[in-house]
């Protein structure tokens, strides 16, 4: 009877624990599996967005933070979009769950932008200018590109060796961003 009692109690007793139970493990393995090259990507579109504002002329913080937040929300629609219709549209119509998924894969894309956003927002209390305000969301954007190629290259098992190659490389790409805003003398 105890037998009974304990397979009830570890198997799930209706359909909806069944859904319950394989959405966990969806998410477990999602994050397990978790994909950064929108964080990546989400830092480099902020760098870019501090570079073209700092050269359009002086911006209003206010509007350079609402700039870099919308302009990471456009970018992740647009990634949700070609995720939905492109290839899986192809091979099925896209149901709620997929959606919610693709949202959720592509969010780290919005996720980029805060940090920038919040540099700029918090740099009056740093006692900065606008241009030390653009030259800090400018490094906060790079440090980030790094950090998510770093957190990429670790969830994915890679050695010490690749870490900080991938790390060197994206340092790299970002001191390009860095040396466009130096030519572009802002």
């Amino acid at each position: 009877m105890s037998r009974t009692r304990t397979r009830t109690r570890t198997a799930p007793a209706t359909a909806r624990g069944a859904r319950r139970a394989e959405r966990r493990a969806r998410r477990g393995a999602r994050r397990a599996h978790a994909d950064y090259t929108g964080g990546v990507y989400g830092s480099m579109l902020a760098a870019s967005v501090v570079i073209g504002a700092g050269s359009l002329g002086s911006f209003p913080r206010t509007e350079l933070v609402l700039l870099l937040l919308l302009t990471g929300v456009v970018f992740w629609i647009a990634h949700v979009h070609a995720q939905l219709f492109g290839a899986r549209l192809a091979r099925q119509a896209p149901d709620r769950r997929v959606v919610l998924d693709v949202c959720r894969d592509e969010w780290p894309i919005v996720k980029a932008a805060v940090p920038p956003a919040a540099a700029v927002a918090v740099s009056p209390l740093l006692g900065l200018d606008l241009r030390g305000a653009l030259w800090l969301a400018l490094f906060v954007a790079v440090a980030g590109q790094v950090g998510w190629s770093v957190a990429a290259a670790r969830r994915a098992g890679a050695s010490r060796r690749l870490v900080a190659a991938t790390a060197s490389v994206n340092l790299l790409l970002g001191l390009l961003i860095i040396s466009f805003k130096i030519v572009l003398k802002h």
